[in-house]
């Protein structure tokens, strides 16, 4: 290959951006189709929904491949949308782009199957939509009574240990008081400094020992 490229990647969470979760298969997918002898100029990476069309860093991508002249590489068509008037706005935008799963699809396959994408996920929404309206005429409780309760007990859970943390390190933040820091910020400096860590095991921050003392 002699053409340049600019590969573009969409997570579609932000805990799957965080953790890789997907990130790699498409990197593996599209470096797998440029081969070794091709190195992209450039890789964009956008968390967003699938829902959301408003993504920062394929519009650097785009102005990038159009600058450089170069295809803009994907590893699947719905990393880019699922709407078919996003795809066809960007073929508009006078960018050439490549998809690794359907790498010979022409400009009236790409909108063909964009337009498919699009029409199933109305349809899952619409099936969701008329399931749920069902189950409320039969009396379901929609929800996880269960779930719902031990989220409770969690947080029930996380409150009673912040407050036994605090009632334990306050007698450590008087006495630094007492030892002649005043304020917030030192009497953090203090504790710091005697290797005491927050319940997160984070260094202390006047913050955090504002935090502590109304607690307790």
């Amino acid at each position: 290959m002699t053409s340049k490229f600019i590969a573009y990647y969409r997570v579609s969470t932000k805990r799957q951006g965080d953790s890789g979760l997907g990130l790699d298969a498409q990197r593996h997918a599209v470096l797998g189709y440029l081969g070794d002898d091709v190195t992209p100029l450039a890789e964009y990476t956008d968390v967003e929904s699938g829902k959301d069309d408003a993504r920062p860093e394929l519009a650097k991508a785009l102005d990038h491949a159009k600058r450089a002249k170069a295809i803009l590489v994907i590893a699947k068509l719905d990393r880019l949308s699922r709407r078919v008037s996003f795809v066809s706005r960007l073929m508009e935008s006078g960018v050439r782009f490549v998809a690794v799963d359907n790498p010979s699809a022409n400009e009236l396959t790409v909108n063909i199957l964009a337009a498919v994408a699009q029409e199933e996920r109305r349809l899952i929404s619409q099936r969701t939509r008329v399931a749920l309206e069902a189950a409320k005429r039969r009396g379901v409780v929609l929800g996880n009574p269960r779930l719902d309760e031990a989220r409770g007990a969690a947080e029930a859970a996380r409150v009673d240990g912040a407050d036994r943390f605090a009632g334990n390190v306050l007698p450590l933040i008087r006495q630094v008081q007492a030892a002649g820091c005043k304020s917030l910020r030192e009497v953090a400096a203090a504790l710091n400094a005697r290797g005491i860590a927050t319940r997160r095991g984070s260094q202390w921050t006047a913050a955090a020992v504002a935090r502590v003392v109304a607690r307790a």
